[in-house]
């Protein structure tokens, strides 16, 4: 049987980890927290629950995760986020995987909880997510956001497993509303620095776009309100997005200019 390290990154999550932890003690062999510098009570929680606490700067999603996967003893990785936990049926698919690892990594379902609905449509679930792996077969891939696992050899295949994480991400349209800010802004910078501008045709139809896709043909309808909520802010996130891109390619291209001429004078 191979042994298992459930891997964990946190930042003020004591509302969210010991609901994790209770979900994944059974089927862990280690848990390593990596907490960058909590101010609430996160480290002690993890503590409480026998798992190793390293204290480490936050440098970005994938980075973090990459240096929290280095740190466990196992070759064998869980990673999940604080506000994740194991229904019983994908505890028992992982312990199936300890006993007998076919492939060297999997994926799982994600289904989420938002303001206190599961959302089964909207384009939310099933979310394929890829957490257990060996980290000696690949590592996270490090964007600004949505950082991923990827094998090393790409034609290698990987496995799917029965149950779902349940992922409790928003109390609250507000805090919703703010990650939306977060994530528009680390994405249109990357976007950027990428060389990467958005015509005014994909600023205004890109958003519509989503609405109708999300709304109609994904069902977002069978949500109810929240369903309709989330495909509203979806809208607004695309166009957010789309908007901080062209503005910040603007004023790239400006500073640019501005220096060449400096230069040249």
């Amino acid at each position: 049987m191979i042994r298992l390290s459930i891997v964990i990154i946190t930042f003020n999550e004591e509302r969210n980890l010991a609901r994790c932890l209770d979900s994944v003690k059974d089927i862990a062999d280690e848990i390593i927290v990596v907490d960058s510098f909590s101010t609430d009570n996160t480290a002690a929680i993890a503590s409480s629950y026998n798992a190793k606490v390293i204290q480490h700067p936050f440098i970005g999603y994938g980075q973090q995760k990459n240096f929290a996967t280095q740190q466990a003893s196992n070759d064998w990785i869980l990673s999940l986020d604080a506000d994740e936990t194991l229904t019983p049926e994908l505890q028992r698919s992982i312990l199936e995987v300890k006993r007998d690892p076919i492939f060297s990594v999997y994926e799982m379902s994600r289904l989420t909880n938002y303001c206190g609905k599961w959302i089964k449509y909207c384009g939310w679930y099933p979310d394929k997510q890829t957490r257990l792996y060996d980290r000696t077969k690949g590592k996270w891939e490090e964007p600004k956001v949505h950082e991923y696992w990827r094998l090393d050899d790409d034609k290698e295949q990987g496995g799917t497993l029965k149950g779902d994480i349940l992922h409790y991400s928003f109390r609250t349209i507000n805090e919703h509303l703010k990650k939306i800010e977060k994530y528009s802004e680390l994405a249109a910078r990357e976007s950027v620095e990428n060389g990467k501008t958005a015509t005014l045709f994909k600023i205004f139809f890109s958003p519509k776009w989503h609405f109708i896709n999300e709304y109609i043909f994904q069902l977002g309808f069978l949500d109810g309100f929240y369903g309709y909520t989330i495909c509203r802010l979806s809208v607004y996130a695309t166009f957010l997005k789309y908007s901080k891109i062209r503005l910040y390619y603007k004023q790239k291209v400006s500073a640019e200019a501005r220096a060449l001429n400096n230069i040249s004078t």
